[in-house]
């Protein structure tokens, strides 16, 4: 038999999903799971959406133009500048989900051996996207006991070489659902223009913030349009996850032209995805205010319930819909594993992410779990149950000195 590559051999299996087949066999043993390892929403995607694909009159489908419809990515650009992000659609790339369009900024940016920093706990396909583009993570840690929050500059500076070309922010979170304020967004300006990096921002969570906090996108940042590169998806945002709709964004020019190199080579993004897409444009105000509340309720009805279990520590997090849970355990991946495997209260039990694989510093995450509330509140209440009984008999459960109080 050929060998396979070294790539293929390095690159790293999703911690999210790796647990499935433990799930699967809990189901076939009569037990119900609750999947907080996830984020696909239960919320319905809008009508104006799904519509659009029962009522579509297209007779050929057929390739869209390599950069996407033009009518979407207009629309694209119109939705943007609701944000006051002064887009044209020619900045704009549509990709096939926003991990094409994270692929296709490495690609363009960096090249195979620079270094890209990334504050960790951080979305865990970055690992498997650097892997393939053979760029190497510098990771850069913040603490859950500050909330997550950006670590200071001079803790980047320390990171940076002649290789590094990049820092990759999440904004809001995956998986810790933090939400960067404008000051640590300044900074992250003064230290890309400093040292001539690109700052790429993964902003799919955009409309999910709490508190009556606000969004802010590195592309409002003054004086550095030329070293932003922004990620974008419909997946959350519409709950559309099956469209594999993205866009990249970027107002430098020769990142764009450049970038399209890698969309014709791709020939084009799904045009039934685009069609759903475009017409999600239309989804009223009142969608997003309903949701928004609903992901509000649930967030509460978690992080509430998590830090009421003795030995939990859980910051509460200011947008998207994660949050990162340290528990009383040795070892997350084989709680985890043990949760599907060998527990159950009352016929029902909880699927977990081991934040170990939201980290690229070999050690970090190792008693922490990342929880997606997106289950109805009824069922992330049953799961909270089932969590502070696992706790009470896991074999290799870990007394806590003191409990953090949630930020």
């Amino acid at each position: 038999m050929p060998l396979l590559s070294n790539r293929g051999a390095e690159m790293p299996e999703s911690p999210i999903r790796k647990l499935v087949p433990y799930a699967e066999a809990a189901k076939k043993r009569g037990v119900k799971v609750y999947h907080l390892n996830i984020g696909q929403p239960d919320i319905k995607t809008p009508e104006v959406a799904l519509d659009a694909i029962k009522n579509n009159k297209l007779e050929v489908l057929e390739y869209s133009h390599s950069a996407g419809i033009e009518s979407y990515r207009k629309g694209l650009a119109a939705y943007y500048n609701s944000y006051k992000l002064n887009i044209d659609y020619t900045n704009i790339i549509v990709t096939t989900g926003g991990s094409e369009a994270l692929l296709f900024a490495f690609f363009t940016c960096l090249n195979p051996g620079d270094e890209v920093i990334i504050p960790e706990p951080f979305y865990a396909n970055y690992n498997g996207f650097a892997t393939t583009a053979g760029v190497k993570i510098k990771p850069i840690t913040s603490y859950i006991d500050t909330g997550f929050s950006l670590p200071k500059i001079e803790e980047f500076e320390k990171l940076i070489t002649p290789n590094t070309k990049a820092i990759l922010i999440c904004n809001p979170g995956n998986p810790t659902g933090y939400l960067y304020s404008e000051n640590e967004l300044e900074s992250l300006k003064e230290i890309v223009k400093k040292y001539r990096l690109f700052l790429f921002s993964d902003e799919v969570y955009r409309e999910f913030c709490y508190d009556g906090k606000k969004h802010i996108s590195v592309l409002q940042l003054e004086g550095i349009d030329d070293y932003t590169v922004v990620v974008d998806s419909v997946s959350k945002r519409y709950s559309m996850c099956g469209a594999r709709i993205g866009a990249l964004i970027s107002k430098n020019k020769e990142v764009m032209q450049t970038a399209l190199k890698y969309a014709q080579a791709r020939l084009s993004p799904p045009t039934i995805g685009q069609v759903a897409a475009e017409a999600a444009l239309k989804t009223p105000q009142k969608y997003f205010d309903e949701v928004i509340s609903e992901y509000d309720e649930r967030r509460k009805v978690l992080v509430n319930g998590l830090n009421k279990i003795e030995g939990v520590i859980c910051p509460t997090p200011s947008g998207a819909f994660y949050a990162v849970a340290e528990l009383p355990i040795d070892d997350a991946d084989n709680f985890c594993k043990w949760m599907l495997e060998s527990f159950e209260y009352k016929k029902q039990t909880v699927m977990l992410a081991p934040a170990t694989g939201f980290y690229a510093t070999k050690g970090n995450g190792k008693n922490q779990v990342r929880m997606a509330y997106v289950l109805k509140r009824e069922d992330l209440k049953n799961a909270l149950v089932c969590l502070e009984e696992a706790l009470k008999v896991y074999p290799n459960r870990v007394e806590k000195n003191k409990k953090m109080e949630a930020l």
